[in-house]
């Protein structure tokens, strides 16, 4: 899954890709170099971000939704809005990224079973404008994964088919550098779920934090989590590179003997 963030504010890239030509020349080179999947999102979700208003959010991904939609790309829209994810399925996009596990906007999990789209439940403790500021679990695989448990069981309450729904852990949505390791160390227990596992470690925060690296050289990285966590189960990487990592993983895939 390639990032496309059409944000002024992203962690990574914020302002990069703001322009629409620029956001879809992004994409376009996303599925170059392979990937399945496009995440267009017009919100950022890093620590400290501030909500962003229903009509900004339109404004910013429906121009690169509606590009990519007519060239057949496969789309993803990153959103928590129930009025961008209907905007963004009509437009072609076939997935939902909600990073709040559709409980900021429930109606989004109608939109999302009225068009029989799949959709992508993170685990996040608080908001991002706050979810970073001391976060607590008793035991945090425990814990993520009886979340994820409650969100799949009421998403598929709401007309969701089973087989259309993935499952985050969130990594740096409410973890510190030990909580996100440990997420990555177990990861198993969140995929004994049962549902196929979307990893997105891509250059964030605990990254820098064991590397001294800024955002844009933790490629390397990156890589190294993304495959600790395919080795655990993940089946879907949600990345800023997806060259380096996708001849990662299909090393890791020819040596594990997984497709």
């Amino acid at each position: 899954m390639g990032v496309v963030n059409v944000t002024p504010d992203s962690f990574s890239d914020g302002g990069d890709f703001l322009e629409p030509a620029a956001a879809i020349a992004h994409a376009r080179q996303h599925l170059a170099e392979g990937a399945d999947l496009v995440d267009v999102g017009g919100e950022s979700t890093r620590p400290g971000a501030e909500p962003v208003a229903e009509a900004i959010e339109l404004e910013r991904v429906m121009p690169v939704i509606e590009a990519l939609g007519a060239e057949g790309a496969p789309l993803s829209i990153d959103t928590s809005k129930a009025a961008v994810g209907r905007a963004a399925l009509a437009a072609g996009a076939s997935f939902v990224n909600d990073v709040t596990a559709l409980r900021d906007d429930p109606a989004l999990a109608g939109v999302v079973a009225d068009a029989g789209a799949d959709v992508c439940l993170v685990h996040m403790q608080g908001e991002p404008r706050s979810m970073q500021d001391h976060p607590r679990y008793d035991d945090v695989v425990a814990e993520v994964r009886a979340f994820l448990e409650e969100r799949l069981a009421w998403a598929v309450a709401q007309g969701i088919s089973e087989d259309r729904v993935w499952l985050d852990p969130g990594i740096g949505f409410g973890k510190t550098v030990e909580h996100n390791l440990e997420l990555i160390r177990r990861l198993d227990e969140i995929a004994a779920i049962g549902r196929p596992v979307v990893f997105g470690a891509s250059r964030k925060r605990f990254l820098g934090r064991l590397t001294g690296r800024d955002e844009r050289e933790r490629v390397a990285g990156t890589v190294a989590a993304n495959l600790l966590a395919f080795e655990r189960g993940a089946a879907m990487f949600r990345v800023h590179d997806v060259a380096p990592t996708l001849d990662a993983l299909l090393v890791a895939s020819a040596t594990l003997e997984r497709s």
